[in-house]
C-alpha cells in the first residue's frame, strides 16, 4: 500500500470537550485563526475521514473527498457524497487502499467516536487547539476516554504521541496549537 498520513484536528475546552450535549459545535469554540488553520489543513488532504453526523452537519462547499463512518454502510461503498466505510465490516488497510490507491494525507477531523478508532489505527500527527479558559457544559470530549477525568494530552501520551512546540493562533482569544506526533519520529 502507499504511503497514507494520518492527521487528526479538534479544538478543545477546558473541559476536554469538542461539542456541546447536542453534538454541534458551541460558540466558545469558534474561532477565526483556528479555523484558517483548519482550512488550509484541509487543503493539504487527499480525503476527510469523518462521522455521519459531522458530514450531515457540515456542507462541502469545495467539493473535497469525504470519506464517511456508517453503520448504515455494507463495508465500503461510493455515494454522490463520497465514500461510506463502515469499520465494523472492512479494516481501515483496505478500505484506504481503495479510497487513495495512490496514498496521500487523511484529515480526521471527527467526531469523538472517529479520533476513537484512529487512537487505535495510529495517527502520525494530532493537531490540538486548545480554546483556553472555556467551558462546555455537558458537552462531547474529544476522546470517551477523557470522561475518566482524563485530558487529551495525557490520552495521546499513552498512545506514544509527543507534542512540539505550543503556538498561539489567537493571543486575543487565548487559543493555542499543540501538534503530537509520534515519539519515535517515523511519521
Amino acid at each position: 500500500m502507499s504511503q497514507v498520513e494520518i492527521h487528526g484536528y479538534a479544538i478543545v475546552s477546558d473541559n476536554e470537550c469538542i461539542a456541546d450535549a447536542s453534538g454541534h459545535t458551541p460558540e466558545v469554540l469558534r474561532n477565526e485563526a483556528d479555523w484558517a488553520y483548519f482550512q488550509a489543513e484541509l487543503n493539504k488532504s487527499a480525503v476527510i475521514v469523518l462521522g455521519r453526523l459531522g458530514h450531515e452537519a457540515n456542507a462541502n462547499p469545495k467539493g473535497r473527498l469525504r470519506m464517511i463512518l456508517s453503520s448504515s454502510s455494507p463495508g465500503l461503498e461510493r455515494r454522490a457524497d463520497g465514500w461510506w466505510w463502515h469499520p465494523g465490516k472492512l479494516s481501515w488497510a483496505e478500505a484506504i487502499s481503495t479510497v487513495l490507491p495512490a496514498g496521500g494525507r487523511v484529515a480526521v477531523p471527527g467526531g469523538r467516536q472517529v479520533f476513537d478508532l484512529f487512537l487505535d489505527i495510529g495517527y502520525d500527527a494530532f493537531h490540538l487547539t486548545r480554546a483556553e479558559g472555556t467551558h462546555v457544559p455537558d458537552g462531547v470530549p474529544v476522546f470517551s476516554e477523557c470522561r475518566a477525568s482524563r485530558n487529551a494530552e495525557t490520552i495521546l501520551s499513552e498512545r506514544g504521541l509527543v507534542p512540539g512546540e505550543r503556538r498561539v493562533l489567537d493571543p486575543a482569544s487565548r487559543v493555542t496549537l499543540a501538534i503530537w506526533r509520534p515519539s519515535d519520529g517515523n511519521s
